[in-house]
């Protein structure tokens, strides 16, 4: 079984619950969205085949402890990880859009920490799977932290959606970079935090560190 791998890189996670960690990402290509705001190339084009093998052997190079799935959609690739994720011993770091919940709970023991996006439709122009979102979490809650980008745009139906679905996880609010120059980011906090004291408020710190 062969998969299709769009870069492989070491860098520091800019993100989420673990900002400040040294990960190895993978970026598997392909997704099953189609965000009009998408900070990542994860196009099929010019990407490289891996079997799982060479996959193992391309990960030995790295001595970090932490490994990135990240995409695109890596759940997309849920048969090549069920070969492929038994085989490692480090920590593993799933980034995910949150949609592919039967994908995830056909390997949800071999993974440690789910970073889950939630796609705003006011910020990415694709309609709101709050539903999905939901039966995901619920697969493996524990393992979960749920992050948003949003933007200016963002609806107050959006911001209690989202709480009542993070309601029993941590939840990260990301603005999105560059900042929009209408957005009241204080404002938009305080909305979510009202609603849940869990909220951070943590930005893309890799963008104003200059690194990957």
């Amino acid at each position: 079984m062969k998969v299709l791998i769009k870069e492989i890189f070491s860098s520091i996670q800019g993100e989420g619950l673990n900002v400040g960690e040294k990960q190895l990402f993978i970026r598997f290509a392909g997704c099953n969205l189609n965000c009009k705001y998408c900070d990542t190339d994860f196009k099929r084009e010019n990407s490289k085949e891996y079997g799982k093998d060479e996959l193992l052997n391309e990960i030995k190079k790295y001595d970090i402890e932490t490994i990135s799935l990240t995409g695109g959609e890596p759940l997309l690739n849920e048969a090549f990880l069920l070969e492929f994720l038994p085989q490692i011993n480090k920590k593993i770091y799933l980034e995910t859009n949150g949609t592919l919940y039967k994908e995830l709970d056909k390997i949800k023991d071999y993974i440690d920490i789910i970073s889950m996006d939630i796609k705003l439709k006011s910020a990415t122009g694709q309609e709101n799977r709050f539903e999905d979102n939901l039966k995901f979490i619920n697969i493996s809650p524990q393992k979960t932290f749920v992050k948003v980008v949003f933007d200016s745009n963002i609806t107050h139906d959006e911001i209690n959606s989202v709480v009542k679905i993070s309601k029993d996880v941590p939840l990260i609010l990301q603005p999105k970079m560059p900042l929009d120059k209408a957005l009241d980011i204080e404002k938009i906090f305080d909305l979510f935090y009202a609603q849940n004291k869990n909220a951070r408020l943590i930005p893309q710190t890799h963008k104003f560190l200059n690194i990957r």
